[in-house]
């Protein structure tokens, strides 16, 4: 018995776009979308999503538990590398001085960015991790919820 692989890879990708949307993230599937949620005034979290293991193992239990804090940005906002391509490379063009790199965070107030978590700071980390260095740039660039 095999498994088809596009079925397989669209079931992974799903139940990552809903784990994100279930811990409160919007998605942003076109460039159109990454520019209105960009563009808005105050604090944005952007995690570029991915389907590779340090993703699904680190960085979307980081994204869902680091925004259970005192301060946390105003928005919450993800991108699908890989998978929405365009939208990807939008939100990139926002982080400038980073490479590429997802999984990842990029922490924007009024569109331009603050800092970043990069794929190096996740990809063998433990979740706990990132959760706190995440909180540590909310307590610098968020406001008290």
């Amino acid at each position: 018995m095999s498994m088809d692989f596009n079925i397989f890879m669209n079931d992974v990708v799903q139940r990552a776009r809903e784990e994100m949307e279930q811990a409160g993230y919007e998605q942003l599937r076109t460039p159109e979308d990454v520019e209105k949620a960009l563009g808005r005034k105050g604090t944005t979290l952007v995690m570029i999503n991915s389907v590779c293991g340090c993703a699904g193992g680190v960085a979307r239990p980081a994204a869902a538990h680091a925004i259970h804090y005192d301060k946390r940005p105003d928005h919450l906002v993800t991108v699908f590398a890989g998978q929405d391509k365009e939208a990807t490379a939008k939100a990139r063009s926002y982080f400038t001085n980073y490479p590429p790199s997802s999984p990842s965070f990029a922490l924007l107030k009024d569109g331009e960015i603050c800092t970043m978590v990069e794929r190096h700071e996740i990809e063998g980390h433990d979740p706990m991790s990132v959760v706190n260095k995440l909180q540590r740039y909310f307590d610098q660039y968020c406001a008290e919820v």
